[in-house]
């Protein structure tokens, strides 16, 4: 962090405590989501970055009236090591032997008789209960109704209100009414008559519409209450085009303002309220009146149904698959070229030049997440960023990571692979392989119905562990179909998650290794649960591969593979080969064979 930005997150701090000083507040909590408990926020709500300088997509930002902190996990510590240098914020690594997460830090840094304050409605509901919860046994009070970032953030964006459009069900693979009395039959499932549903993702499921209101998620601000009923939809007029709202008007949903929405929920009376704590913010939360209506707990519908892509969406995804790995394959093929030209290459150029490529292929919306180009130090910067103060010139010194993804009208990619323009060591080439090893194994799991990612999690990492090895992130994440890359409920991690893998989730399978000032690994294809075989004992699922690119052989032990993961590895390539050579001009069709040839 240079001079400039160090005095300017400083100062930042200094007027947001005159604010909490003219409040009685003690303490004051940032979280990096909006009232949509969104993971990319419009730009608006991006206030724990503001404030604290560190831009990293997860984080929770405090500051008392002497201290300010910034805690975030493994994925970030060394982005946040840099960003905060020299300024006054304290960086907290979540998961580190001692380290307090931030409710127990206040507590522990706070007296009795002292608020915390933060805005509810950019705080998750179970997050909020809990702090709360926790403060009140060191008589600690809390105040959720001030957003002091308005006082402070003079020139504070204004709400995106960009176009909505239309998925088509060709693509989505079920009409919006047909959502939304599946959703209805599950409320009364539930003995509930009303659900509100406020992320992003979950409305823009429901009601097969789309937008571009973030960076990298095709959704758009709005909310929803839905009844046995009535369906009401909460967004700006100007957003929805007139033949959009003629065809969902026409299957009986109901228009509102956006700015409506909370007014509304303070007039539900007498109502069974289906509420999921995680996706709904505090601010709902307090201003449902729980003494005329019931809360009935627990996963939010939409995003339980979401999760399970159906053979249309599945057969889109493999489609834009194809056409993402014809993408990668011209982008490889500049990249070798491109260098052993003389051309200058660094970090973001190549970032650059990726995007290109995925803009010349059908359908293609935009990238679906900040991609990750991380040149040999950098690439052990797990969610690395570059930017022109960090991009590094690329060469054949060293390893070069390269995480990236895809929005397409038809799917979302997501996919790491490593690249060396020169020769591997044998250390990057032994860690390489151990990398590869835990990700062909998680992919050739058979697994029985009703197993959970936690479960299988182990396989990604059995050979890092076998060597004292490990990484700080989780091995698979849920992905939309275009909608969000991470989305729940279902993960792979060691963290225990109660979510069953089921037939059409979709996961990533992304073991990394990353050696602080020398290089990362990531290898990440996409996966989706299929059935396996019904036997006496149980049905069993395995994983189907999505991603279609070739694996790195130039960085590939073949004596550290076993003979099933040879034959994995040679039967992968052999069908990226098939799958992509047909879309590829005759001489990047032998570049790509020689690539993807047998060991």
């Amino acid at each position: 962090m240079n001079l400039e930005n160090i005095m300017d997150t400083n100062g930042k701090i200094a007027k947001l405590r005159a604010e909490m000083k003219a409040r009685d507040l003690d303490a004051y909590v940032i979280p990096s989501t909006d009232p949509h408990i969104s993971e990319y926020v419009p730009e608006h709500w991006s206030s724990r970055s503001y404030m604290s300088g560190f831009n990293g997509s997860a984080g929770t930002f405090v500051v008392t009236m002497s201290k300010s902190g910034l805690w975030t996990d493994g994925r970030y510590f060394l982005q946040a090591e840099n960003q905060l240098s020299g300024s006054e914020v304290e960086l907290h690594r979540l998961g580190n032997a001692g380290v307090l997460d931030f409710p127990d830090w206040l507590c522990h840094n706070l007296a009795k008789g002292n608020t915390v304050g933060f805005d509810g409605s950019v705080f998750q509901t179970s997050l909020a209960e809990s702090l709360r919860s926790k403060l009140q046994d060191y008589e600690i009070k809390i105040n959720t109704h001030f957003d002091l970032i308005k006082d402070v953030w003079k020139d504070r964006p204004g709400l995106p209100k960009n176009t909505i459009f239309e998925q088509p069900t060709k693509f989505s693979g079920e009409s919006a009414l047909s959502k939304i009395e599946r959703i209805r039959t599950d409320l009364k499932d539930n003995n509930a008559d009303t659900i509100i549903l406020s992320a992003l993702d979950d409305i823009c499921w429901t009601f097969n519409i789309r937008g571009n209101d973030v960076n990298f998620n095709p959704v758009c601000l709005a909310y929803s209450i839905i009844t046995l009923s009535k369906v009401v939809l909460y967004i700006y007029p100007e957003k929805v085009p007139t033949q959009v709202k003629d065809n969902l008007s026409s299957i009986g949903i109901e228009f509102k303002n956006y700015d409506d929405f909370i007014k509304d929920v303070s007039a539900i009376v007498k109502s069974k309220i289906f509420y999921d704590k995680q996706r709904t913010n505090y601010k709902i939360y307090e201003t449902i009146d729980k003494n005329s209506n019931k809360l009935i707990l627990g996963l939010s519908i939409p995003t339980k149904f979401k999760s399970q892509k159906n053979p249309i969406e599945i057969a889109n995804i493999k489609s834009a698959m194809v056409r993402d790995g014809v993408a990668i394959a011209n982008f490889q093929y500049w990249f070798e070229n491109a260098f052993a030209k003389g051309e200058e290459l660094d970090e973001l150029k190549v970032m650059s030049k990726l995007r290109s490529y995925r803009a010349e292929q059908d359908m293609f919306f935009g990238e679906s997440f900040n991609t990750i180009a991380g040149f040999a130090s950098n690439g052990a910067i797990i969610h690395y960023g570059a930017s022109e103060e960090t991009s590094k010139k690329i060469d054949d010194s060293a390893l070069f990571l390269l995480d990236s993804g895809g929005q397409y009208l038809d799917g979302t990619t997501d996919i790491t692979r490593v690249f060396h323009l020169g020769t591997p060591t044998k250390e990057e080439k032994t860690d390489y392989t151990n990398v590869l090893k835990g990700m062909i194994d998680l992919n050739m799991a058979v697994f029985p119905r009703g197993t959970r990612g936690s479960q299988l999690d182990v396989l990604a990492r059995k050979a890092l562990w076998d060597r004292f090895e490990n990484y700080k992130h989780g091995t698979g994440h849920g992905v939309g179909c275009f909608l969000n890359v991470h989305e729940g409920p279902q993960n792979i991690r060691t963290e225990e998650n109660s979510t069953q893998l089921e037939i059409g989730m979709i996961c990533s399978d992304e073991p990394g290794l990353y050696r602080a000032g020398k290089w990362g690994i990531r290898i990440e294809n996409l996966v989706a649960v299929s059935s396996a075989v019904s036997s006496e004992f149980d049905e069993f699922y395995k994983f189907d591969n999505l991603t279609l690119y070739h694996i790195e052989l130039k960085l590939v032990e073949k004596e550290l593979l076993t003979e099933k993961q040879v034959k994995w590895l040679n039967d992968y390539n052999n069908e990226v080969f098939t799958k992509i050579s047909p879309f590829l001009t005759e001489e990047k069709k032998k570049w790509l064979e020689e690539k993807t040839k047998a060991i």
